[in-house]
């Protein structure tokens, strides 16, 4: 695996022999779980495999990222893409709301959109994880107060764990983000997975325990 500037992302070393029954990840999302502008098998689901599968955790990640998706189109296909699967997935991996904020939508209508989709979820009793997003500060501080207590709150109420800006410590770096500074390249891809894995990881422990 190689980043858009050409330096190697490392691979995860395999840990531990792969075992137990498969673990199915749904990771519904926009571009950051689609992979923008990267190679086939560097995107954020990919990673988080690679690292689960290093630690022997037998999971397969379905890439239901699809670029440029608003909060909206995430709740008008999940129930497709559930029923689609053709198994109930273990866990549900949900990143939806920076188009929103590209946009400039009403938050409100971006956390009716997730409790929406989270709803769906717990009506069929699948655990999700949610990866957050912020809002930039050239908003105004008004709706990014708004925007920025979306996630929090609905992982409060749902008691869904939350990894709370996925972007966290890539935003900003030339070396971790494709020249448009909006998506990660694949290295920054990687410092993303590094850091969302053990919360899939425990979101997954968590699911089997019930």
């Amino acid at each position: 695996m190689s980043g858009s500037d050409g330096e190697a992302v490392p691979a995860p070393v395999a840990t531990a022999p792969v075992s137990g029954p498969e673990r199915v990840v749904l990771a519904l999302g926009d571009s950051m779980y689609a992979g923008y502008g990267l190679s086939r098998g560097q995107s954020l689901p990919d990673a988080i495999q690679a690292r689960l599968r290093a630690d022997g955790i037998n999971a397969r990640l379905v890439n239901a990222g699809v670029s440029g998706d608003t909060s909206a189109d995430g709740r008008r296909r999940l129930a497709y893409t559930l029923d689609r699967l053709g198994k109930t997935p273990d866990l549900v991996l949900l990143g939806l709301g920076g188009n929103d904020v590209l946009r400039q939508l009403d938050p409100k209508v971006t956390r009716d959109n997730l409790a929406a989709m989270l709803d769906e979820l717990r009506k069929r009793g699948v655990p999700v994880v949610l990866t957050g997003m912020l809002a930039p500060p050239n908003l105004g501080p008004d709706y990014a107060r708004r925007f920025n207590a979306i996630f929090p709150e609905l992982a409060k109420r749902y008691n869904a764990p939350l990894y709370p800006f996925i972007l966290d410590g890539v935003l900003g770096s030339r070396t971790l983000m494709l020249p448009d500074g909006v998506h990660p390249n694949a290295q920054g891809v990687a410092r993303i997975a590094d850091r969302v894995t053990p919360v899939v990881r425990q979101a997954l422990a968590d699911t089997a325990e019930h």
